[in-house]
């Protein structure tokens, strides 16, 4: 993994949570605007129709989407990355976002990292030394100092955002906790699910398969069309905002970005998100934030900078420096 790949799938998965953040604010939006509309109905349309977008796009550019179905693993993984990893992260997360707003439920998302730490503790007999659990990952990497400085100051910072620095007791209803929690899971499913398939099947071909699946599977359950709505030109621009820019460019660029970056890495970059959700919601929405939300926010973008960097090529770099000043 080189530094220049290491930098690229930061950013992609960065923007990635930007967009997703900004996703959330316009939801919460629809849910202020329109109390008829459910989070079913919006992640069933989010859902379906970002998904045959991916799919069009990928015959478009001959990425053969249905050749994923010619192989029994690959198809069955797709069906699992929609049911287990997609559902949880979408659907949970907008009911999270209607019974709360959306800065806490995509803070409660971004305990996703440290699910995929348990998982790989629990089931791939990863056997940690001291503090190292914390680190265990796809390829049974230890962290860095410097990397787990920042987990630790990121888990800091969203403890003091659902505390309001009061440990025994929460700041947020526990209704939101539930439904954020689960879409942590989501975070956690949704990143380590499809890894295996993507490098030879692709983004579009995998996200496009995983979105459509999920958004038939909720339809099943429950009908889109027997909810009636009556939706305005502006909550429709929201919708628009929701399927291409909250749902369509992110998931590309978060699923791209696995190739680059460990799932660790890639979750932890989640940081962006209820960032850009604070940032949106106090803007548009008159959302009041207290200084344990702000200090809370600001360890976790020390944190993310923290695992951004590549610390051992820097401090090599000024040891050079420093030799050749010397000599």
């Amino acid at each position: 993994m080189t530094q220049q790949n290491h930098l690229r799938g930061v950013l992609l998965a960065s923007s990635a949570c930007i967009l997703w953040g900004i996703s959330g604010v316009a939801a919460s939006t629809l849910f202020i605007n329109n109390p008829h509309l459910t989070a079913m109905w919006l992640t069933q349309v989010r859902m379906i129709s970002a998904g045959l977008i991916l799919l069009v796009w990928g015959m478009v550019a001959g990425k053969h989407p249905f050749k994923i179905w010619h192989h029994r693993h690959a198809a069955w993984t797709a069906v699992s990355y929609g049911l287990l990893g997609l559902i949880p992260v979408q659907l949970c997360y907008f009911e999270a976002v209607r019974v709360g707003n959306a800065p806490i439920a995509t803070i409660i998302q971004f305990l996703g990292p440290f699910i995929i730490s348990i998982y790989y503790f629990l089931f791939k007999h990863v056997t940690p030394s001291r503090i190292e659990l914390i680190g265990m990952i796809f390829k049974h990497v230890t962290p860095s100092r410097i990397e787990l400085i920042g987990m630790i100051m990121a888990f800091i910072g969203t403890l003091l955002i659902v505390t309001h620095g009061h440990l025994n007791s929460l700041a947020i209803s526990p209704v939101i906790l539930f439904w954020g929690g689960l879409s942590a899971i989501g975070v956690a499913t949704n990143t380590l699910i499809p890894r295996t398939i993507l490098p030879k099947y692709g983004a579009l071909t995998v996200t496009g398969w995983g979105l459509l699946i999920a958004g038939l599977f909720l339809t099943l359950l429950q009908p889109m069309w027997r909810v009636h709505l009556t939706i305005t030109w502006p909550q429709l621009g929201l919708l628009i905002v929701i399927i291409l820019l909250g749902t369509v460019a992110p998931f590309l660029m978060f699923a791209r970005s696995l190739s680059d970056i460990l799932p660790t890495t890639a979750s932890l970059m989640d940081a962006f998100e209820p960032l850009a959700a604070t940032v949106f919601s106090i803007t548009f929405l008159n959302v009041q934030l207290t200084s344990f939300d702000f200090i809370g926010g600001l360890l976790i973008i020390l944190a993310v900078m923290a695992l951004s960097l590549n610390t051992h090529k820097m401090l090599h770099f000024l040891r050079r420096r420093r030799a050749h000043s010397s000599s």
